[in-house]
């Protein structure tokens, strides 16, 4: 799992004063750095090899300009070609926003998908978060904490 910390910003609310739903796919494509380098190590945009079939995000409870969150994210499954990643945004140690994206590793000449090589997909499978999400920080360090094993 790979935990991004994010100061939200003030341009990043809306006039109700939350932050904007808008957003969160911004956070979560900053939170999927470390999966795009595994796949792009010299991360370089010539050689790009992932497009997006699917995002979504569930709002839980509202997030706040002025504290910072953290996002979680996961593989929650690895397919032949594809990976469905998963998203969690906490703030004040509460579970705010939960989201899900799905990659697939892509040949842009061919304009086919392609399958995973096994050296990205074990580095993939270390990643592998399998447990729903849990209602608060605390419990999913706790969790990981018992996995390091």
């Amino acid at each position: 799992m790979f935990t991004e910390i994010i100061k939200p910003r003030f341009l990043e609310t809306d006039a109700l004063g939350h932050i904007n739903n808008n957003t969160y796919g911004v956070w979560f494509e900053a939170a999927r750095d470390e999966i795009f380098r595994i796949f792009m190590p010299k991360a370089n945009v010539k050689e790009w090899n992932l497009i997006m079939a699917h995002t979504s995000f569930d709002f839980l409870k509202e997030v706040f300009w002025g504290k910072e969150v953290i996002v979680k994210t996961g593989v929650a499954k690895l397919g032949n070609s594809s990976i469905e990643l998963c998203h969690a945004v906490y703030q004040d140690g509460k579970l705010c926003t939960i989201g899900k994206c799905i990659l697939i590793h892509y040949d842009f000449e061919t304009k086919q998908a392609v399958s995973i090589p096994e050296k990205i997909r074990a580095e993939l499978e270390a990643h592998l978060f399998t447990s729903p999400w849990m209602g608060t920080l605390e419990e999913v360090e706790e969790f990981e904490n018992s996995n390091k094993s």
